[in-house]
């Protein structure tokens, strides 16, 4: 019994032409039929590789999407980060803030100095009661809206810098706390937005606070 010609896989006969593969198979070196429902890989198809980012129509070869990050669009912030308060405004806004809380403290200890009796005493604490009232109320300003009565003034606004929502009362009285390393080596945290990439002294950095212009 012969099993056939090693040499001759197809059974070909001497003397008979060359014949191809059994009809309905493929040969050595064509492409295999893809099972139905499975889409044609190779030759002009594109490979979806897993791990990779889909290309998008439309898009240039090698772009993928962008991620959002610091400049992009992020929540609360209305469409994009706005432009970071410089550090003229910022004083300016810090200057209003001060006049607003200390000068009626100031003319209502002076009347309460000058008169010299109880009643000059009751208009002197009166003075100190409405000090810590305007500061208490000026944070919480600050904490839930962004703005006190300086920076609304100048159009300044304090945000979260991750997604430029207002810090909250909380955040805000521990930024105000935090001021006091603005204030260590020469007052240089005071200054360090002149020439900060964020315009951020360093309570901001702290609390990871930016102030922005108010649109």
């Amino acid at each position: 019994m012969s099993f056939g010609d090693p040499n001759n896989p197809y059974g070909q006969q001497p003397g008979q032409p060359p014949q191809g593969p059994p009809q309905g198979q493929p040969g050595y070196g064509y492409p295999q039929q893809a099972p139905q429902g499975v889409p044609p890989q190779g030759y002009g198809y594109p490979q979806q590789q897993p791990g990779y980012p889909q290309q998008q129509p439309g898009q240039p070869y090698g772009a993928y999407p962008q991620q959002p990050g610091y400049g992009g669009q992020q929540p609360g912030y209305g469409g994009g980060m706005p432009e970071l308060a410089h550090w003229g405004l910022r004083a300016g806004g810090l200057i209003i803030d001060g006049l607003v809380i200390g000068l009626p403290y100031g003319i209502l200890v002076g009347i309460g100095g000058a008169m010299g009796d109880a009643a000059g005493g009751f208009i002197a604490l009166l003075g100190v009661l409405l000090m810590i009232g305007l500061a208490i109320w000026q944070l919480y300003q600050e904490g839930t809206t962004g703005q006190t009565i300086g920076k609304k003034a100048v159009g300044i606004r304090l945000l979260r810098e991750a997604d430029g929502r207002p810090l909250g009362f909380g955040m805000a009285f521990v930024r105000r706390l935090a001021h006091f390393l603005d204030s260590l080596a020469c007052y240089i945290g005071w200054l360090w937005p002149l020439w900060d990439e964020k315009k951020q002294t360093f309570a901001d950095k702290v609390c990871s606070s930016v102030v922005v212009k108010a649109n």
